[in-house]
This record gives structure tokens, C-alpha cells and sequence, in this order.
């Protein structure tokens, strides 16, 4: 039993030195004194277009207690960010997470976040704003419902060349982006690997490295045919004069016919099952066969290595920048650091807390919608129906003392 306890007692001491080991660049949960830490940006505000955040864990939160920020006007540009540490990303791996959850049928709206470098005057940051990198959920019509991953390279941005396709539900989903110093990167959404690849082949952000030969030409010699005619079959003898149709055996010639006035009798045509088409050689392997040609791939002369293509400019500030038509997603639990185990443990630990609690509060919120419309459907029934009766009950009242009626039964009368 000693034993056993010493074993778990080192496991965890390894589990907690290597979440030691990881360097947290920045993590906000949105508990006491994050607006310390936030700056709510004034862009689009003298035009009145600007939005504000709710400190609030949402309507079917897990946890009442864990608050995000919710955007909370409709039809709003939003813009918060907060500045962080300065680091680099060089020679080590980049993780950005963050939790969102659309509340709001949002027709049309961003649910990313970005990472900014250099200096940004956060009371005017906006959708002009310069970014090192653009990650999250966009969701606009039933077409658009995909995951952005823009990065920057040298002052231009370039969006990931794979579609994505993000969450659609009311539920807290965790986003997961991890880049690697190999230029490897990998996509994760509530944990499970959504997509995975390498800057050089995701991103146009350099020429790709090998490029198909268009000047090659197959060789004269390239047999490509991987069947070819027997050579050693033969035709066989007579085969060429099986008809395709001889007169059908079960038709006898009727016993009323008369040759002179019908003519000479000649039974009908059935398909000859002796008859297989025109004859062909078999088929064999070819062994002079060598495949299907291809044209080859060649070193592009305009490619030119980046072995720092990974790394962005030193991130200073976290920042969401977003348009959304109808407000209410709660964000929350924003992470950068260095680490791909201690980012998975959040969400784990989220998940085992609050996941089977919010679904419950949302069905029961659900529940509590439905009454509500089928409460205001009855209602505005009961409502229309009031009407007609009033209506027809004055349609009545009018005929009972309209003059032309009386006219009309005096010239009845007439």
C-alpha cells in the first residue's frame, strides 16, 4: 500500500513539474479585476456603432460563478484588447485557446480572437489594426461557417488555404491553436485534432518548394499500358461465320399459309447464342509495363527558405475584434503559452466541471423558450380571433342600419 502511495505521489510530481516547465504568456478567466487588464476600444464609437462587453457567465453557464465577457448590442462592431508580457515565439511552441459560446442566433458575426505586436494605441484599436495572428469562428448565412487561421509574414496576411468549418451549436467550445518551431502546426476544437499540417504547404506564404517539371515530356519509350493482346491467341476456326441471328426453331410455319398469295414463309430471327461479337485477343500483364507516367517534380527555382517562417513579431497585446449582427457570445478561459499538455488540462478540467451542467441548463432553457412561444402563439390566436369577432360583429351591426338597405327593399317593393 506504501508503495503504491509513493507511486502516485511521484506521478503527480511529475504531472506538476512539467506544468512547471510551461511558460504562461498570458491567461484570463475574467475573474476579479480583469478590467484592469482590458481596455475597451473607442473605435467606431462617434459614429455609434461601437459595442460593450457584459461581465456575465451567460444564460446556461456551468458554473454561475465562471464569467466571460459577452458581447452584448445587436448589430455592433466590438474591440477589447490587453497587454501582456512582450515575448517571442522563437524556438519555442505557440498555443492560443480561448473558450466561446454563441448564445444569440447570430445570423452574421466573428467569434475570433487575434495577437498583436508592437505598439497599439488600445483606445482606437479596430478592424485596421495590424495583427500577427487572426483565430477563430466566423459564422455569416448558411455558407460561411468557418474557422479562421490568418497569419502575417512580413506585413501581408495570408488566411489558411484548408476550409475549416467551426461549431454551430449554443454550447462552450474550445478553440486550439498550436504552432510548432518545425513550421508544423495543429488545430484543436474541445480537444480532438481538427486539422493538422505545415505553414509551407497550408499557406501560399512562400513558393512551394518542389514544382511539377511542365517541360518534361514522357518518353518515346515509356509503355504505359499495363494490358496488352495476347499474343500467342488465335482466332478459331469458323468464328467469323457464327451469325448473329438464326430463324427462331420453336416457330413452325402456320399450316394456313399459302406460298402463292403470302409469299415463301421465313420464321423469325432470335439473337444466336452461338454468336460472342467480333473476336478479340485476350488480355495479358504486359511486362514491359512501367506504370502511368507523371511529370516529375523539380526544385522551384523561386523558393527560398525561411527557417524563422514560424515565428511572428513579439506579441504584445490579445485582442478581440469582431462585427456581429445579433450580440450574446460569452468569451472566456484565453490562454497563450507554451505548452500543449497544460492547455488540454484546462479543457479537460472545464469539461469534467460544466459540460454535462450547461447542456442541462440549456435544454431546460429550451424548454423554457418553447413554452414561452407556444404561450405567445395561443395568445396572439386568441388575440386574432377577438378581432374577427369584433369585425364581423360591426360588419353585422352596420347592415342592421345601413339606409341603402332600406332603398333597396322599397324598390323590391316597387
Amino acid at each position: 500500500m506504501e508503495s503504491l502511495l509513493l507511486l502516485l505521489l511521484s506521478l503527480s510530481s511529475l504531472s506538476l513539474s512539467r506544468f512547471a516547465l510551461a511558460e504562461i504568456f498570458f491567461e484570463e478567466r475574467f475573474e476579479d479585476g480583469w478590467k484592469d487588464r482590458w481596455v475597451l476600444s473607442d473605435w467606431k464609437r462617434a459614429e455609434g456603432k461601437a459595442g460593450t462587453f457584459k461581465h456575465t457567465a451567460g444564460k446556461w453557464s456551468g458554473d454561475p460563478d465562471d464569467k466571460g465577457i459577452q458581447t452584448h448590442n445587436d448589430a455592433k462592431h466590438y474591440a477589447i484588447s490587453a497587454k501582456i508580457p512582450e515575448f517571442s515565439n522563437k524556438d519555442r511552441t505557440l498555443v492560443v485557446q480561448y473558450s466561446i459560446r454563441f448564445e444569440q442566433d447570430i445570423e452574421c458575426g466573428g467569434g475570433y480572437v487575434k495577437l498583436l505586436s508592437g505598439y497599439v494605441n488600445q483606445k482606437k484599436f479596430g478592424g485596421d489594426t495590424p495583427y500577427s495572428l487572426m483565430f477563430g469562428p466566423d459564422i455569416c448565412g448558411p455558407q460561411t461557417k468557418k474557422i479562421h487561421l490568418i497569419l502575417s509574414y512580413q506585413g501581408q496576411n495570408y488566411p489558411i488555404k484548408k476550409d475549416l468549418q467551426c461549431e454551430t451549436d449554443k454550447l462552450t467550445h474550445f478553440y486550439t491553436f498550436i504552432l510548432r518551431p518545425d513550421a508544423s502546426y495543429s488545430l484543436l476544437v474541445d480537444n480532438r485534432e481538427r486539422e493538422t499540417g505545415s505553414l509551407y504547404t497550408d499557406w501560399d506564404i512562400l513558393p512551394p518548394p518542389k514544382i511539377k517539371d511542365v517541360k518534361a515530356k514522357k518518353p518515346a519509350d515509356w509503355d504505359d499500358r499495363e494490358y496488352i493482346d495476347d499474343p500467342n491467341d488465335a482466332k478459331p476456326e469458323g468464328y467469323d461465320s457464327i451469325p448473329k441471328e438464326i430463324p427462331d426453331p420453336k416457330v413452325k410455319k402456320p399450316v394456313d399459309w399459302d406460298e402463292e398469295e403470302d409469299g415463301i414463309w421465313r420464321p423469325p430471327k432470335i439473337p444466336n447464342p452461338a454468336y460472342k461479337g467480333p473476336w478479340k485477343r485476350k488480355k495479358v500483364k504486359n511486362p514491359n509495363y512501367k506504370g502511368k507516367w507523371k511529370t516529375p517534380w523539380i526544385d522551384n527555382p523561386e523558393f527560398e527558405d525561411d527557417p524563422d517562417l514560424y515565428v511572428m513579431k513579439p506579441i504584445k497585446y490579445v485582442g478581440i475584434e469582431v462585427w456581429q449582427v445579433k450580440a450574446g457570445s460569452v468569451y472566456d478561459n484565453i490562454l497563450v503559452c507554451d505548452d500543449p499538455h497544460y492547455a488540454k488540462q484546462v479543457v479537460e478540467d472545464h469539461f469534467e466541471r460544466n459540460r454535462e451542467v450547461e447542456k442541462d441548463a440549456f435544454e431546460e432553457a429550451e424548454k423554457e423558450r418553447r413554452a414561452r412561444e407556444e404561450k405567445e402563439a395561443e395568445r396572439a390566436k386568441v388575440e386574432s380571433e377577438k378581432r374577427k369577432k369584433a369585425r364581423d360583429s360591426r360588419g353585422r351591426h352596420s347592415r342592421r342600419h345601413d339606409p341603402h338597405d332600406y332603398l333597396d327593399d322599397y324598390h323590391d317593393e316597387l
